[in-house]
């Protein structure tokens, strides 16, 4: 549908980075994860970084993401604020200064440069939180947009050759046959 509609790249905004190799399969244009994104960013402007995500059960994809994506040894440490992400938009205000708490707790214990926010639902808090710890404050969507941004005015896409080439066809059958787009 993307390249239907002149779609020029994807995000996945989505800390977990959920499908981001199958959405490259399917995508001419880039696609990119917020956690990747985040990540990338922090090692360019910091040689360790601390992550403040929701919940804690997050921990264990963030620190799956940080091996997989080559980043584990910048990681300085991982933080959950141990609500959820609707906790974000509830309007009590009660999870950003959770967020914040635990961004200033990082940055006193973890000996790191910088922090990434873990959860596209922080995206907002960024700016801010930046300028009041003084040091750079990652928001994933952003950092994603702009990679996607900068692909594309580079004329760069998703490689089609090997691993990420569109799917080849398959029939369903059965009571799936019907779902054939062809």
């Amino acid at each position: 549908k993307g390249r239907q509609q002149g779609v020029d790249g994807h995000v996945i905004a989505c800390f977990g980075d959920p499908g981001l190799l199958a959405a490259r399969e399917l995508a001419q244009g880039p696609v990119i994860g917020i956690a990747e994104a985040a990540m990338h960013m922090a090692t360019l402007v910091a040689t360790r970084f601390s992550i403040v995500t929701t919940l804690p059960r997050t921990l264990i994809i963030a620190r799956h993401l940080l091996h997989q994506y080559g980043f584990h040894d910048h990681c300085a440490a991982l933080h959950a604020i141990d609500l959820p992400v609707l906790a974000l938009e509830d309007g009590s205000g009660l999870a950003q200064e959770k967020v914040r708490a635990r961004c200033i707790q990082a940055l006193k214990e973890d000996g790191c440069g910088a922090i990434v926010l873990g959860c596209g639902g922080m995206a907002t808090l960024a700016q801010e939180l930046t300028r009041e710890l003084h040091v750079p404050v990652i928001d994933g969507v952003s950092a994603a947009v702009k990679m996607v941004e900068s692909l594309v005015a580079l004329g760069l896409s998703t490689s089609k050759y090997g691993d990420l080439a569109f799917p080849e066809n398959k029939a369903l059958s059965g009571k799936f046959q019907a779902l054939n787009p062809f």
